[in-house]
């Protein structure tokens, strides 16, 4: 695995959104997915992005992986502005099924982009054992995907995106689709790998109680079309479990303080409003959500 010092310095500013703006054009004038988002992740964070459904997460984590030019604004990963997939990031999305190919085996899935990356046998040998011993999956190399289950699925995911030694992981609700105790797992799991590689992670997740476990920040945004609402300190303990952390008084004031956040943005909130405007076209007092727009099984929240 990479070392410390083939990293970015701690506490340097390792991604920087600045006024990224997403409209997707369409005949009746287009769909305004993310109106001006700006922030910073600096190297070494774990910081969570939530917001209802249809607020553009994953709009926005495609923007800043490559995979989705935005319309005006900028991302830019140490330095360099982001035009296509960079290197030195690594994303693990949330159909783990669909990421995997089923025809090759576990060590084969973990060792692929190892090989686009122009690495040496002996060398991804190394990192692919590492890796599958990293996420508790030494023991099944030679297993093909659809012999595991779920939440091993998503652990196969998991440790490619970690052999790649990444100097920043996107996670796109990366365990939606597991059961609730499968779920707790991993996120210890993510929370033990950050721990170990120091590497930075931007986590997109619908669960609130999650964003708190798992950040030190986490970034709230408002309904499409999207900007942040808060940028939220999670004032908790570093090393955490998941019965001491989650009985704690100031994950509850998080937990109730992000809810509210959640809500007022379903009705349509904007930072600096004085009184709440519902969204036109909402029925009742909640703002029409359909992903993003057109575009919704290509980016949807």
């Amino acid at each position: 695995m990479s070392t410390p010092t083939d990293r970015p310095a701690p506490g340097s500013t390792l991604l920087d959104v600045r006024a990224l703006h997403k409209v997707y054009p369409g005949a009746d004038g287009g769909t305004e997915a993310i109106r001006d988002l700006t922030f910073e992740v600096r190297a070494g964070e774990m910081v969570c992005i939530v917001g209802p459904s249809g607020a553009g997460k994953t709009t926005l984590l495609r923007c800043i992986s490559g995979l989705l030019a935005p319309s005006s604004g900028q991302v830019v990963l140490e330095g360099t502005a982001i035009s296509g997939p960079p290197k030195g990031m690594a994303v693990v999305f949330q159909e783990y099924a669909r990421s995997l190919f089923p025809w090759l085996t576990v060590a084969q899935n973990v060792e692929l982009p190892l090989k686009e990356k122009g690495l040496g046998k002996a060398e991804r040998k190394r990192l692919v054992a590492t890796a599958l011993d990293a996420v508790g999956l030494a023991d099944v190399p030679a297993s093909y995907p659809w012999q595991l289950s779920g939440g091993m699925q998503q652990r196969v995911a998991i440790a490619r995106a970690v052999a790649y030694e990444p100097h920043i992981l996107l996670m796109d609700e990366p365990f939606a689709a597991v059961d609730a105790q499968t779920r707790a797992d991993l996120e210890d799991l993510v929370r033990a790998l950050w721990h170990r590689l120091g590497v930075t992670v931007l986590f997109v997740t619908h669960d609130i109680d999650e964003s708190i476990y798992l950040g030190q920040r986490v970034l709230v945004l408002s309904g499409r079309p999207t900007v942040i609402l808060e940028d939220v300190t999670v004032n908790l303990p570093d090393e955490r479990d998941q019965l001491t952390t989650r009985n704690d008084p100031e994950f509850a004031r998080l937990r109730a303080h992000i809810y509210d956040l959640v809500q007022k943005a379903k009705r349509g909130y904007r930072p600096g409003d004085d009184v709440f405007v519902p969204a036109a076209g909402a029925r009742g007092d909640l703002p029409p959500t359909v992903g993003d727009g057109p575009y919704a099984g290509l980016a949807g929240a």
